[in-house]
């Protein structure tokens, strides 16, 4: 059986193949069309996913869909009809696009396939599902588990805002949950929005921006805008919100709460905005524990899987892993609306096949180190190379490694680009961005000259999976780069008085450990763990550059510059790597120097 996932229109949107118990491929649209987040039909991905299973749209048995549009719909109605006539403007705008778009997202579907000019697809080809089932399904099917807790928290999918559940064999069964307006997801990016960061983007920089703050507002949140109750769930006050019916995520009462405006994005962060970060993400860290403590005294179970956007706070994650009642968890590396676009195709294919799918074996999840995009052989890339008049060499496997260790050895920054494309928001070794984690100017010289981002934004290390318990308190596996842990007591630095008294961002450039570059301000790090089984060549060069300076670890940060999708092509790299300050380039066995192009 061979099935087309899709996910798309709200935000970046997908689409990947399963086929006979296989995942064959998985791409999201913006790593095609170089729009961030796109959420259009995704049919560049599809045409990828189509082409690496060498098959037609003809041979499809089914194509799924990640949501039910009318129950969204339902949603919207509802809840403008709850709250008129308070919301008319943004129900005036939203309506219209609905009723000539959205609503007929069977037939768009099919016209956006059938125009790719890889067969037909008809309405009846088009399957539904329901969006946490999706995310729920992304998370249990792949993991490593036979039988596991299933706990799925995000923004919002169709009514359901978190959902708690039960995976075993081919069954899943979610059980219970939080419904709309009320929604962790929300909550977060609500904060996200105040602290003037765009939504569904600017998360994960709350995220970053939390340890150099303190909690001093968490008992404010919890008291006033929360009512928490003993089985995890949560109710929020609505009067504080406008996401219900309005264009905004806050309001007025909300910033008056807090005692600021919202801060505009090009003014400065100030203590108090790191106090705000730093208070909703404990909150956070409350709720999510409370829902994982019910979803084991629910289920029983010793394995826990996690997906929906919620799941990619990966310092949460680390929480759980560390002090939480499960025994396993696993955690799907795509964990936002782009994986239930395979989420919705492994439904489909249990659903409807014989047998489960993806079949276990191992003890291994099944999303193949989540390196299910777009390969590119030598011919592919000496074509766009000679065709921008580029400089390069092109090295055997052991001269590449090689070289490209001892420039890291140098302080060097390196392009990494090898074999298929990673699926999800982490560059897991094939799409990388490479540096020296012992620098003490690599974290500052990544974020000004390379990503041109925000100074305060964390790098993570890649680190060989047999040295990882040799830098930080970790023991187990990490191979998506989802789990924060702290640094080891061992490689961390003694401050001085003055640096011990500074607050805020003047602790920024702080050498505080023995490996500065990929340690946060509160001594953590998100970790990635490589095997030879998971990424040979990765693995291999962390080895060489390991040899040369006695650490087997490397800053690792995705292969783009700040508000681009990462890089997904030859072209898109060479683009990249000419318009930073990089110091090296490996596209597959070409190494281009900057200084000779």
């Amino acid at each position: 059986m061979i099935v087309l996932g899709l996910s798309a229109f709200y935000h970046d949107s997908a689409a990947a193949l399963v086929r006979d118990g296989e995942i064959v491929a998985a791409a999201q649209e913006e790593r095609f069309t170089r729009k961030k987040n796109d959420s259009d039909l995704p049919v560049h991905a599809a045409a990828y996913c189509l082409d690496a299973a060498g098959i037609s749209l003809d041979e499809v048995d089914h194509i799924a869909f990640y949501d039910k549009p009318l129950l969204t719909f339902d949603r919207l109605l509802e809840t403008y009809l709850a709250y008129a006539p308070s919301g008319f403007g943004s129900f005036a705008k939203a309506i219209p696009v609905w009723v000539k778009d959205k609503l007929l997202q069977k037939s768009r579907i099919a016209k956006g396939l059938s125009e790719l000019d890889r067969g037909t697809v008809t309405e009846d080809d088009i399957l539904f599902g329901y969006h946490h089932h999706s995310h729920a399904a992304a998370a249990f099917y792949p993991s490593p588990f036979n039988e596991a807790a299933i706990v799925i928290m995000d923004g919002v999918g169709e009514w359901a805002t978190t959902s708690i559940g039960y995976g075993k064999g081919r069954e899943i069964r979610l059980d219970r949950e939080v419904r709309f307006p009320h929604s962790l997801g929300m909550l977060y990016s609500a904060f996200t929005y105040y602290l003037g960061f765009k939504v569904n983007d600017g998360e994960y920089k709350v995220m970053g921006l939390a340890p150099y703050g303190e909690p001093v507002y968490a008992d404010l949140i919890m008291e006033k805008l929360l009512d928490v109750k003993d089985d995890g769930s949560f109710r929020m006050n609505m009067s504080y919100f406008n996401y219900t019916t309005g264009l905004t995520m806050t309001n007025d009462k909300f910033a008056k709460l807090f005692g600021e405006p919202r801060r505009d994005a090009a003014d400065p962060l100030t203590d108090f905005h790191m106090n705000v970060a730093r208070s909703v993400q404990a909150v956070a860290e409350k709720l999510i524990m409370g829902v994982c403590a019910e979803a084991h005294r629910m289920t029983g179970a010793k394995n826990l899987c996690l997906a929906g956007g919620v799941a990619l706070n990966c310092v949460a994650n680390g929480l759980i892993q560390r002090e939480g009642p499960f025994e396993n968890i696993w955690i799907q590396p795509a964990s936002g609306d782009a994986g239930s676009a395979l989420g919705i195709a492994l439904a489909a294919a249990n659903l409807l096949g014989d047998e489960r799918v993806p079949a276990r074996s191992n003890g291994h999840d099944a999303m193949q180190g989540g390196y299910l995009g777009p390969a590119y052989g030598d011919d592919e890339i000496r074509v766009v190379l000679d065709s921008y008049g580029a400089v390069y060499d092109r090295l055997e496997d052991d001269a590449l490694i090689s070289t490209v260790s001892d420039a890291l050895a140098a302080d060097e920054i390196v392009g990494w680009f090898q074999g298929r494309m990673e699926f999800g928001p982490r560059a897991l070794g094939n799409r990388s961005i490479l540096g020296n984690p012992a620098s003490p100017s690599m974290q500052k010289t990544l974020n000004m000259k390379i990503k041109y981002r925000e100074s305060f934004r964390p790098f993570a290390p890649a680190v060989l999976k047999e040295d990882a318990a040799e830098h930080f308190q970790f023991d187990g596996e990490s191979p998506y780069m989802l789990i924060v842990a702290p640094v080891r007591e061992e490689d961390r630095t003694e401050l001085s008085d003055d640096d011990k008294a500074r607050v805020g961002l003047d602790r920024l450039n702080v050498v505080r450990a023995k490996l500065p570059a990929i340690t946060h301000v509160d001594y953590s790090a998100r970790i990635q763990t490589v095997t030879p089984d998971s990424n040979k060549r990765f693995y291999d060069l962390i080895s060489a550059f390991k040899q040369r300076t006695g650490n087997g670890v490397l800053v690792n940060t995705s292969f783009n510059v700040r508000d681009e999708p990462v890089v997904c092509s030859p072209e898109d790299a060479y683009r990249c790597f000419m318009a930073t300050e990089m110091d090296m380039l490996a596209l597959g066995n070409f190494v281009l120097r900057k200084a000779a192009q």
